[in-house]
């Protein structure tokens, strides 16, 4: 199993180009499936998630031809994809336990074809994850749904129909199952307390292009009519926040001085109020934005919480960061049960964390050592990684599989900065 070597001590100076999100390509991959005619996606990351996710979509009948982006290297690939027809309906448990997105293609299914089978999710260790609002949103709309040996049994033999449906809490992946879902219903269907993430947005502009009237987009409700054919369309991947948060904090990390080319501040800005708040400099560029520091850190107090609240997926990273930060900090994660795996990881490498129920108290240390480390998830993995640049000595992450998962060549994005970091294979 490969490992990821880093001498710490560097600072990062240069340029990272950051790549398209994979948490809006996967929606838009399965999007793929709402018709007969061709979907071309744009800046596609090159990640193991999305190869999981073309090879489930293959198995459904999808054909999927892939080129290199523009500017040959940096700006990800091109993916066409069509599904002239849905060769199965089952979404097997080989395939969906390696990734919870798979799951979106329930409502998808069963809007085109009356009929769906889908594994129960797998993916990352944390917490309870349910698919309980996806399974009651479908209902909703005119699916009968049973769960029969580990899979989800969805039938809406004379099509779904739009209806009106409140999500009792905020979810992401619902929120984008039933989208889809509505784009083939008979009718309008409307969607309350719905997640507002820049994904969801990226996946509503796109139904748009596909030609769904779609209202009220970037907004918690949104208001979707159902048509009976959806059209070619184009559209390119918005760039990854979480990437472009990470590389920020890694820099900060460094007391670096890096311009992440195509990185959106106005994706960010729960996290870089908190980095401003904590002595880093964000600098808005023609390209992207600049990142520094002004002198040194200084503790902050962070919750997360959903968009435009500050992302879960960047509260491993930021505990990183406040490991040398002056002063002490409150990390509180209120999305994500037993996500504070990586604690006892950074413990190893010096850091000074307590942890009481679902906040974390981050004591600023002088100084962080070099340690063997093991990946328990994908945001874990970095911070650890992070903590590593700034770390005396050498560090070993092991396990990183994981990173692979969300993390684009990280080591050469580092590596082109001046970072010691090297993959060690096996």
């Amino acid at each position: 199993m490969d490992r990821i070597r880093i001498r710490g001590g560097r600072q990062l100076k240069g340029e990272i180009v950051v790549s398209g999100s994979k948490n809006a390509c996967l929606p838009l991959m399965v999007a793929a499936m709402l018709t007969d005619k061709p979907l071309t996606l744009k800046n596609v990351p090159r990640l193991a998630d999305i190869t999981t996710m073309i090879a489930l979509l293959k198995q459904h009948g999808v054909e999927i031809s892939a080129a290199p982006g523009e500017n040959g290297h940096s700006h990800g690939t091109t993916l066409t994809l069509r599904a002239d027809r849905i060769t199965s309906t089952t979404a097997p448990y080989d395939i969906v336990r390696k990734m919870r997105a798979s799951v979106l293609v329930l409502g998808p299914l069963v809007a085109r074809e009356g009929e769906a089978r889908v594994s129960l999710p797998g993916g990352c260790a944390i917490g309870a994850r349910p698919v309980d609002l996806h399974i009651a949103g479908l209902k909703a709309m005119g699916a009968e749904i049973e769960i029969d040996g580990g899979y989800m049994v969805a039938r809406a033999p004379k099509g779904l129909r739009g209806a009106r449906y409140t999500f009792p809490k905020v979810s992401v992946g619902a929120t984008e199952n039933l989208m889809m879902a509505a784009a083939l219903a008979k009718g309008t269907t409307v969607l309350d307390n719905a997640a507002r993430e820049p994904e969801i947005t990226d996946l509503a502009e796109c139904l748009s292009k596909m030609g769904v009237p779609i209202l009220g987009i970037g907004t918690e409700t949104l208001i979707i009519e159902g048509v009976e054919q959806l059209k070619a369309a184009t559209h390119a991947v918005v760039p990854d926040r979480i990437e472009t948060g990470t590389y920020a904090m890694a820099i900060a990390m460094t007391a670096g001085d890096v311009e992440l080319v195509g990185g959106r501040l106005d994706l960010l800005e729960a996290a870089a109020q908190s980095l401003r708040a904590a002595g880093v400099v964000l600098d808005k560029t023609n390209r992207g934005f600049r990142v520094h520091r002004a002198n040194g850190l200084h503790g902050v107090d962070v919750m997360t919480e959903p968009y435009p609240g500050f992302p879960t997926d960047l509260q491993a990273q930021m505990m990183a960061l406040m490991t040398r930060a002056e002063g002490a900090s409150m990390i509180t994660e209120t999305i994500f049960e037993s996500r504070f795996m990586h604690v006892p990881e950074l413990a190893r490498m010096g850091a000074n964390v307590t942890i009481h129920h679902e906040s974390a108290l981050v004591r600023g240390v002088s100084r962080l050592r070099g340690a063997d480390v093991m990946a328990t998830d994908l945001r874990a993995s970095v911070s650890l990684a992070i903590a590593g640049l700034a770390a005396e000595g050498d560090t070993t992450l092991h396990r990183v599989y994981h990173l692979d998962r969300g993390y684009e060549r990280l080591e050469e994005k580092l590596a082109a900065c001046g970072a010691d970091i090297e993959r060690l294979k096996g």
